[in-house]
């Protein structure tokens, strides 16, 4: 079978829409082999269930219930097994910190989600980190470089055990917008996306890049630092603003409306896929779409979601 991700993303017209579907670990713990008979309707495009739904692979330590520091001192805190846990501890609580602050000594090419701009946010925390762009002292860019070059020196390593494609992952938005707003970005975190995906490009890669929020006024950018396709959300950024901003220039998996899956009825579900397709479909490609199933969604949402995504990915424009 082709790829069909390739082909949508270098606009080489795709016989049928690529799908993504991934689905927490807290969804099958919480539906179990329910969740997993519905996935073997849809056996094209639904993950393979876990052997135990009851004990499903976790993505990593993070997502269990309880505290993790990782290898920049950061404390997770989770209460909810299988999802994803959030910073409370913050080990750079000082500017004066950010000098005396090394990189940790991992060269082995890990790059978690928040590699670069929410890595600033977990170091500082959120508040200290928004004074830090309000007020721009010179600790702001030392904390930029510091996390860039251990990132660089990580990028090796995985652009020698990866494939053709590059994953990463930063959620550089809000609901609302850029928090750092978009000339702020541009002036700082541009040139450091520039120099990690620009090597990735050298290396002869693409680069897919998922990032949360609304972003939409920075997806030009991102395509300029090397960016190859986007996985942006549907409901932070709107449907006008993917269309404009992105049909025929910029490919895109779409982030289907995950805010939408745990309270609509089912026929809402196969409306909400059928208008992203209408609006963002043509024949030579740069659409993907991508369903993300989480805990709270009820089974027959679920259900509805994966019949809509099936159905829809052999749309054709009349």
């Amino acid at each position: 079978m082709p790829n069909l991700r390739m082909q949508a993303m270098l606009w080489q017209y795709p016989k049928q829409l690529p799908v993504s579907v991934s689905i927490l670990p807290a969804a099958w713990l919480e539906h179990g082999e329910e969740l997993a008979r519905i996935c073997r309707r849809y056996p094209e495009i639904a993950p393979k269930p876990p052997a135990d739904t009851a004990h499903p692979q976790y993505h990593s330590e993070t997502y269990h219930v309880g505290t993790y520091t990782d290898e920049w001192g950061c404390v997770w805190s989770n209460t909810t097994e299988g999802q994803e846990a959030y910073v409370t501890g913050h080990p750079l609580p000082t500017r004066e910190s950010v000098r005396l602050m090394r990189i940790p000594p991992n060269r082995d090419g890990r790059f978690p989600h928040g590699f670069m701009y929410l890595r600033l946010l977990d170091l500082r925390g959120f508040e200290e980190a928004m004074l830090d762009f309000a007020e721009e002292p010179p600790e702001l860019q030392m904390l930029i470089d510091k996390v860039l070059e251990y990132n660089l020196l990580n990028l090796p390593a995985y652009i020698a055990r990866s494939g053709e494609m590059l994953y990463f992952g930063d959620d550089l938005g809000m609901q609302h917008g850029l928090a750092i707003g978009a000339e702020k970005w541009r002036r700082y975190l541009k040139p450091a996306f520039q120099k990690v995906f620009g090597a990735c490009r050298a290396a002869g890669k693409y680069v897919y890049m998922h990032t949360d929020g609304c972003i939409w006024e920075i997806m030009p950018d991102l395509a300029e630092c090397g960016v190859n396709i986007i996985n942006p959300q549907f409901r932070a950024n709107g449907l006008y603003n993917l269309e404009r901003i992105c049909k025929g220039k910029i490919p895109i998996n779409l982030d289907l409306d995950r805010q939408l899956f745990p309270f609509a009825s089912p026929r809402e579900i196969d409306g909400h896929v059928r208008e992203c397709v209408e609006h963002l479909y043509l024949p030579q490609g740069g659409l993907e779409l991508n369903l993300e199933i989480g805990k709270g969604i009820p089974l027959e949402n679920i259900d509805a979601a994966l019949k809509a995504v099936d159905t829809y990915r052999f749309f054709k424009a009349e």
